[in-house]
């Protein structure tokens, strides 16, 4: 298939350098616009960045001139997919003028994630939640998709084969890497040494939307999952991985075995499509009573594309009616911007973007 030209913008944030990462040279994709706020456009991609270390970009995508981020510019540069970058504060209207004007938006924002209409995704866990796009298309010329919270994106593929037992409560504790705040987001004098015991609307977001990715799709909306999630998070001083601390309860007996045999086997549409940036194995089982741990698992899944798109499980333990296991997941990768390639990917090979490989 002839590659289809693809946007960027936000391209200067961290998940927007990881969009370009991953977008360079991508078999479905071909970068035609990289866009970025006022005081970086007419810059190259890599005279915006100065200090950033640019072996992980093309000399292409390096030369890349950067436009500013209107609609308008985008829709003349020819692209018809648009990765988005942007804060929420931002986003929402910009992504939404972009539908209109018949785009394929995959967006790393919270603005349209509990939108009825708009898919909230991960291919690993509810890739039939995709069809709300061509619900979409029926009021729209294109369509918004999205992918989650960062630390649902874990969450929820590490939950999605332990539904079957009869989960009825999750537990769950963070430990936040900063650079899930963004590249001004947490102060180092603040975080060095330090514990943040609260990050602004996460514990929401997390409840809300494991409950949507884990829900039954209802025609033109998805029924929530039932599912009780009591979330508590923090803010730590490591830079990649958010580490979780999860305990389930289940509405009937299950067996150690039974859990880890479920997590270990676990393999969905995105592996049995083959799909560019979907680990071989969506979920790594770790043995030793020390993993995972951020600096050695954030990038689990690869080599390659993949790297940082598994998630890592370790310390599974029973515990009364409970089980537990610490769960860590690489933020701005399967977190961010890998996820939402991710659901692009899946979006091409079902045939939802004209041109694409049906």
């Amino acid at each position: 298939m002839k590659p289809i030209a693809t946007a960027i913008v936000g391209c200067t944030g961290l998940v927007g350098q990881q969009f370009a990462r991953l977008l360079d040279d991508h078999p479905f994709f071909a970068l035609s616009c990289l866009t970025a706020s006022s005081r970086s456009t007419g810059k190259t991609f890599a005279a915006a960045m100065p200090g950033i270390d640019g072996s992980f970009f093309s000399a292409a995508t390096r030369r890349h001139v950067l436009r500013e981020t209107t609609a308008a510019a985008i829709r003349a540069s020819g692209a018809r997919v648009v990765f988005s970058a942007l804060p929420a504060a931002v986003s929402g209207p910009l992504e939404a003028e972009l539908r209109a004007r018949g785009l394929c938006v995959f967006s790393n924002a919270s603005s349209h994630r509990l939108d009825p209409a708009v898919p909230l995704l991960i291919p690993e866990v509810n890739a039939g939640h995709l069809e709300l796009s061509r619900v979409q298309l029926r009021q729209h010329a294109g369509f918004i998709v999205t992918n989650p919270n960062c630390v649902v994106s874990g969450l929820a593929i590490a939950l999605k084969p332990l539904m079957a037992f009869g989960l009825d409560s999750v537990t769950v504790t963070t430990f936040q890497a900063v650079s899930g705040g963004g590249r001004r987001g947490v102060a180092a004098w603040d975080i060095l040494g330090n514990v943040v015991p609260f990050i602004a609307s996460e514990e929401e977001k997390v409840a809300r939307e494991t409950r949507k990715l884990l829900g039954r799709l209802a025609g033109d909306h998805v029924e929530e999952c039932r599912l009780e999630v009591y979330p508590a998070c923090s803010r730590v001083a490591v830079k990649d991985g958010h580490l979780q601390s999860v305990s389930l309860e289940f509405s009937q007996a299950v067996s150690g075995k039974e859990i880890a045999e479920a997590l270990t086997g676990f393999t969905a549409e995105p592996q049995q499509l083959k799909l560019p940036t979907a680990p071989q194995s969506p979920i790594i089982l770790h043995d030793a009573a020390d993993r995972p741990q951020p600096l050695l698992d954030v990038n689990a899944g690869g080599p390659g594309r993949a790297a940082g798109m598994a998630v890592s499980v370790g310390r599974l333990r029973r515990q009364g009616r409970r089980f537990g296991f610490f769960l860590l997941v690489h933020n701005t990768v399967r977190g961010a911007a890998g996820g939402s390639v991710l659901n692009a990917e899946l979006a091409v090979r079902s045939g939802l973007i004209p041109g694409g490989e049906a």
